[in-house]
């Protein structure tokens, strides 16, 4: 039976090596990692990918204010839908042309998802998650004055935060099943979706927050019958004693071990926390295999042999 992967793409595998989103840097990232993608598509794999937006955010966001004097600004939730279409359309035509660079007639859907989150979910009280540029402090403080929350993250510099609520529920989860039972490769839950609330009469609504897509692939992954799931950052392995001269790299790990790390403070919330976080909750649903690694390792590491691989704990 053919393996069915998830391969959830930071934010740095759309954007230029500065981290802005300038049309042609996003093209050549994404053209890029769709060579990688290409080549598990060509191994047999069938794949599902989710990716970031942080960049693409915080860029359309800047681009509603400097024009607001104009035209409307629109809510975060919108500003999502936009980048979740965007990029995807970006996936869509380079992993095509990969694959027929190779010889292989595949289509690829893309499906602009909604994630439902918990109204009352205490991250709309406390802003964490980072989009956008950093920006130098005086540059971020005219913001701030305008009602923004802003973070000051050291020496890279100030980055906008917003809500980032935990999401329950990929609610277009099953249209991406679906597809991928097509034939399809699928993007689905990109930037980590939608974020929508139920209504007492049931009806969705967007609100303004962004849901984390390493958290959200967790989500999305059990429905879409995915077996193994990777997710690919700047970095070859999660690491313990980050930053540290004494700082060593984690490789094989279960579940158990790698909660312990992560109660041991050995992974920052706004990077690879949360990452640790979707390996951990997928292979407790009954995933075979997580893993975090860099791009270039993702068809090693869906094999088990390179990044952090994380396994169920022993029965």
């Amino acid at each position: 039976m053919t393996e069915r992967l998830l391969i959830a793409l930071g934010g740095n595998a759309m954007t230029g090596p500065d981290g802005t989103a300038a049309p042609e840097a996003q093209r050549f990232a994404v053209q890029t990692a769709m060579e990688r993608v290409a080549d598990l598509v060509v191994s047999g794999a069938e794949v599902v990918l989710t990716h970031g937006n942080g960049p693409q955010v915080g860029e359309l966001l800047v681009k509603n204010q400097l024009a607001a004097q104009v035209v409307p600004q629109q809510p975060l939730d919108l500003c999502d839908a936009q980048t979740q279409a965007t990029i995807g359309t970006l996936i869509q035509g380079a992993l095509e042309r990969s694959l027929a660079v190779r010889g292989i007639d595949r289509r690829v859907a893309v499906l602009v998802t909604r994630t439902r989150v918990d109204p009352d979910d205490p991250g709309f009280a406390r802003p964490t998650k980072p989009i956008g540029r950093y920006l130098p402090e005086h540059a971020a403080r005219r913001y701030v004055e305008q009602g923004e929350t802003w973070a000051d993250f050291g020496a890279p510099g100030w980055r906008r935060v917003v809500a980032s609520p935990e999401p329950l529920e990929v609610v277009d989860a099953s249209a991406a099943e679906a597809l991928a039972a097509a034939g399809f490769l699928v993007v689905a839950a990109g930037g980590g979706g939608i974020p929508v609330v139920r209504e007492s009469g049931g009806a969705l609504r967007g609100v303004e927050a962004v849901v984390d897509k390493d958290l959200a692939a967790a989500v999305l992954a059990p429905v879409v019958g995915v077996s193994t799931m990777v997710i690919a950052t700047t970095v070859e392995h999660a690491m313990v004693r980050y930053g540290r001269p004494d700082a060593w790299p984690i490789e094989r790990v279960t579940v158990g071990e790698l909660r312990a790390l992560a109660a041991a403070g050995h992974f920052a919330g706004g990077s690879m926390g949360p990452k640790v976080d979707a390996a951990i909750r997928f292979v407790e649903q009954g995933g075979r295999r997580a893993a975090i690694t860099s791009l270039e390792l993702i068809a090693d590491a869906a094999a088990g042999k390179a990044g952090t691989v994380v396994e169920p704990d022993p029965a």
